[in-house]
């Protein structure tokens, strides 16, 4: 196995190889949306399993702001700072999530070098939630940092992470024609040797 940063080609596969829980199966960074709304029972669901993910001294450093479709003027100011390539998709998600980190600890006052990680981490347990209630999410890196802050008025007690896009699987035919081969593709990661050494460097 050879870990080095020079290596040019890291094998892929589309296979699980070993055995998963079926939500970690199921899961997928899906664009195409139903308009159907989501219940809020199930909003609540989400949350509530980021409330168990585990964090650096159990700080729980996760922050969310979620905007349902019907709540146009938050909506709005959670749309508007998303790539274009993004709100082409995202419209027609209904319900929209940013998810934020304190940057320190509440109870000691000094930096939390995880609090990154640990956002990370709740946003996978709601990822995970979401599968189980029949939803499924994709996280966003492709937005304006800047213009999030400044639109939803963060303190800079926070860091951004990323936005959220929740909602029932639709059709894909209903995408952008550049977007539908991509939602038919099948997953692929790399297999477990290109990351995984029982060795040092």
């Amino acid at each position: 196995m050879n870990l080095e940063p020079d290596k040019e080609v890291m094998e892929k596969s589309s296979s699980i190889d070993h055995p998963v829980l079926d939500l970690i199966k199921k899961r997928k960074s899906v664009r195409a949306f139903s308009s159907e709304p989501i219940e809020a029972d199930k909003i609540n669901s989400l949350f509530e399993a980021t409330r168990w993910a585990p964090s650096s001294s159990n700080e729980q450093p996760w922050v969310y702001i979620y905007a349902t479709r019907d709540q146009t003027e938050l909506w709005s100011k959670l749309l508007d700072p998303l790539n274009d390539s993004n709100k082409i998709w995202v419209k027609d998600a209904p319900l929209l999530i940013l998810s934020l980190a304190r940057k320190t600890f509440s109870r000691f006052g000094s930096a939390n070098a995880h609090a990154l990680y640990d956002l990370g981490g709740a946003n996978s347990f709601l990822s995970l939630q979401a599968v189980e209630l029949g939803l499924q999410v994709r996280q966003m890196a492709g937005f304006n940092v800047e213009k999030t802050i400044l639109n939803l008025n963060i303190p800079d007690t926070y860091e951004v992470g990323v936005f959220i896009a929740v909602g029932y699987p639709g059709d894909p035919a209903n995408l952008p024609d550049q977007l539908k081969q991509r939602e038919a593709a099948p997953r692929e990661r790399f297999l477990q040797q290109e990351f995984v050494m029982n060795r040092t460097f």
